[in-house]
């Protein structure tokens, strides 16, 4: 599978509202907290390797190369409500704990095939979670996977690798061309 039908799989199968998604509306809230404060270094790592397993680097960088795991500790606990941002927390531990009952070793040390199946499998619990959610109507907090995988197509995507050398990158003032030709398999533009 080659990454742009990845990302598209990906970006189709996250089934979520997007979480912390009323900072678009009215910014993040500075609450004056630290990352320090809620995730540790290793909380950082782990959120790195759950990004790299989701966009991992091929002929282009992957999510380890544009930080994601720091953007997603920073964007949490920026724009995230306390419920999201416990979530969130207990989901390394679930990750982990996932991690320890399919292979006995933690997320961080099994190799990239076994980590791909684990998120799958947890991807499709996901997806579950969230479907029942939506169904029953209340307002339920999305399933922790969801939040990270949401997290980390935001951070690679609004990275510097991901907007100047995965998607087309033009920077602006530029001349403006109203009507540009697609052609099938030209990456999207930054």
């Amino acid at each position: 599978m080659n990454r742009r039908d990845l990302i598209k799989q990906i970006a189709l199968l996250t089934g979520a509202a997007v979480a912390g998604s009323e900072i678009f509306l009215s910014g993040c809230k500075s609450n004056d907290r630290t990352v320090s404060g809620f995730f540790t270094k290793t909380d950082i790592s782990f959120f790195d390797e759950v990004a790299e397993t989701i966009i991992p680097k091929t002929n282009t960088p992957g999510a380890k190369e544009a930080e994601v795991g720091i953007f997603i500790a920073s964007f949490s606990t920026d724009c995230y409500d306390e419920a999201e941002i416990e979530t969130l927390k207990k989901g390394i531990n679930e990750l982990n704990q996932a991690a320890e009952k399919k292979y006995s070793n933690n997320f961080i040390l099994l190799n990239a095939s076994q980590k791909q199946t684990l998120l799958t499998d947890i991807d499709r619990e996901a997806q579950k979670y969230n479907e029942e959610n939506e169904r029953s109507g209340k307002q339920k907090l999305p399933h922790y996977f969801t939040l990270m995988k949401q997290m980390t197509l935001l951070g690679f995507f609004t990275s510097k690798p991901g907007t100047t050398q995965v998607l087309r990158y033009v920077p602006v003032p530029g001349k403006y061309f109203g009507c540009i030709e697609y052609k099938k398999g030209e990456p999207s533009w930054a």
